[in-house]
């Protein structure tokens, strides 16, 4: 493509915070970096994923999940018109299928049908499922790379591909110009997850070990929070689902169509709990669409899926129990006869599914998703929450980034609140130079030179303590209102504290809680089980002496270290 024209225009350089006329006037700049990243899209508040990485005189989109591409679109015109470049951008590499990271990239691919797209072999095949509502057929316009293997997309660049985790396909990208006085290098990880899944096998950080890395743009949606291991969670969501069946309850699983509805149907039929158990899963909606791409793709599937495969239908089964059925609209009214459990992506109609009879139904949804119900069924429904991780936490995260031991480090993709609490983190800040930006700004990666981390938001807050009489005073100052995370802390006006070392923890209780706090109160108190056992603290065993410490246990539980709650030590 040749180098950037040179002119007096193009000698101006843009800081950090400042936005250029147009996006695209960092690709004709003549700076002194060789690396510059602009943000069409960081995925704050689920606008989706877009970056435009300039290395040298080579540019390339990393993922388009966009909701609205004019911006970009009107910016690519623009610089198409005033240079001589055949192409705004030398490609696009695209991460894997999800909406977020995705779902622009058709119509990018129709308004400019000669810029190529690359992705892995798995991803290229699972693009279409972005566009199902789509009245025409989707041309497959992606080209896949290998994994593994540097490839020459343009000279002196080159780009190599690794399994990321998270969902089959998704990859890491590394990015490598060379120059005659000095190589370059960038990694995007996209969604990743140290973890394996049902369906797919965590990210092998020994693969990317040794690299010389002057820039890692990481997607950190958990920002500092810690989770418990992967297994831990799936079992407390089994455990859920198979105490409401005991119960006479039949449950619906609202999830996405790709990635977490699978891994759910996996897990289903593969738990202990209920192989071999007499009853249904019913699949229905774009979640079937993606359990038949997924068979497609099995000889990618981890060994243990392929393995499993070979002795019974990786999804649909109808002789081996549970019976997993794909829904058809005929079997809306039969299906619901008997306990069952329904996979499906359809938030807007699941009164559907429990309307046409009087049986209990739970409906659990993942954390942070809306669902609006009508109020005249909510007598038999009871709907709550679960959390399965689907990216890494700060744990993994943070040790990404201690093995690739980049120069520059990018936050993407997650709350502002939580990357912000994760960029300050001090074993960060004193190691690496750190970037947290909004969407449409221009992030200058300089190599080789020393910087001064930029200024911090400081996410401590100093208060004051007063003890009167049997009352204890916590005076905070009145700018912790600022932050949009206080209307959830304070939302019902109640805290919970309790002592962690020599810390004590504050910590604000939730409608939800409160709520449930107020059903235990109807416990029996005739047997004896958790919900009445003195070391039973929010569904948590504290004793240490029981083989349930630190687990979540069910109320009507009990173990051989069981002791009353009014019952002395």
């Amino acid at each position: 493509m040749g180098n950037a024209p040179k002119g007096p225009e193009s000698k101006q350089k843009f800081s950090t915070n400042h936005k250029p006329q147009s996006s695209f006037d960092l690709l004709t700049v003549e700076a002194n970096n060789e690396l510059e990243c602009f943000t069409y899209g960081v995925n704050h508040n689920g606008e989706g994923i877009c970056l435009l990485v300039s290395m040298g005189p080579h540019r390339f989109l990393l993922d388009c999940g966009l909701i609205d591409i004019s911006s970009l679109v009107k910016d690519m015109e623009n610089f198409s018109q005033t240079t001589d470049f055949p192409l705004p951008v030398d490609g696009i590499l695209v991460t894997h299928a999800h909406p977020d990271h995705s779902r622009g990239l058709l119509a990018l691919h129709k308004e400019f049908p000669l810029i190529p797209i690359y992705a892995s072999e798995v991803t290229s095949e699972l693009l279409h499922l972005n566009w199902l509502d789509c009245e025409q057929s989707v041309p497959q316009f992606c080209q896949a790379l290998p994994l593994r293997t540097a490839v020459e997309l343009k000279e002196g660049l080159l780009v190599e591909l690794y399994p990321a985790g998270h969902l089959p396909g998704a990859v890491i990208i590394m990015l490598t110009y060379i120059t005659p006085k000095q190589t370059y290098s960038l990694m995007y990880t996209g969604d990743f997850f140290l973890s394996n899944s049902r369906l797919v096998e965590g990210l092998r950080l020994e693969e990317l070990r040794g690299f010389p890395l002057d820039v890692l743009v990481v997607g950190a949606t958990y920002g500092t929070l810690h989770h418990p291991h992967r297994r831990h969670q799936e079992n407390q969501l089994v455990e859920r689902i198979n105490s409401a069946i005991k119960k006479g309850y039949s449950v619906i699983l609202p999830t996405p169509p790709l990635g977490l509805g699978q891994e759910l149907l996996m897990l289903l039929r593969s738990h202990h709990y209920f192989t071999g158990r007499d009853i249904d899963i019913w699949v229905d909606g774009a979640v079937a669409i993606g359990c038949d791409a997924y068979l497609k793709l099995l000889p990618h599937l981890p060994a243990s899926v392929q393995n499993f495969a070979r002795y019974q239908p990786l999804f649909w089964d109808e002789r081996v129990r549970p019976r997993v059925r794909r829904l058809n609209p005929e079997e809306h009214s039969s299906m619901s006869q008997s306990l069952c459990i329904i996979l499906t992506d359809s938030l807007e109609k699941l009164s559907g599914y429990y309307q046409s009879n009087d049986k209990p139904w739970l409906i659990l949804i993942p954390e942070k998703t809306e669902v609006k119900l009508e109020e005249q069924s909510l007598k038999k429904v009871m709907v709550e929450t679960y959390f399965l991780a689907q990216h890494s936490d700060a744990s993994g995260t943070t040790q990404l980034i201690h093995n690739l031991r980049p120069q520059h480090i990018i936050f993407v993709h997650g709350s502002p609140n939580y990357l912000t609490d994760l960029a300050c983190l001090e074993e960060l800040q004193n190691r690496y130079h750190i970037h947290s930006p909004t969407a449409n700004m221009l992030v200058e990666l300089p190599i080789g030179e020393v910087l001064l981390q930029p200024n911090s938001f400081d996410t401590s807050y100093k208060g004051e303590i007063t003890e009167l009489g049997t009352m204890v005073t916590i005076t905070l100052p009145d700018e912790i209102v600022t932050n949009p995370r206080w209307r959830q802390f304070a939302d019902t006006g109640l805290v919970e504290a309790r002592w962690q070392g020599e810390d004590l923890i504050v910590r604000g209780l939730s409608p939800k809680e409160l709520i449930s706090q107020t059903h235990n109160r109807y416990t029996s108190y005739d047997i004896d089980c958790c919900s009445i056992c003195k070391y039973q603290r929010k569904q948590r065993c504290w004793n240490q002496a029981s083989h349930l410490y630190n687990f979540k246990v069910t109320l009507d539980g009990y173990c051989p270290a069981f002791k009353h709650k009014n019952q002395e030590d």
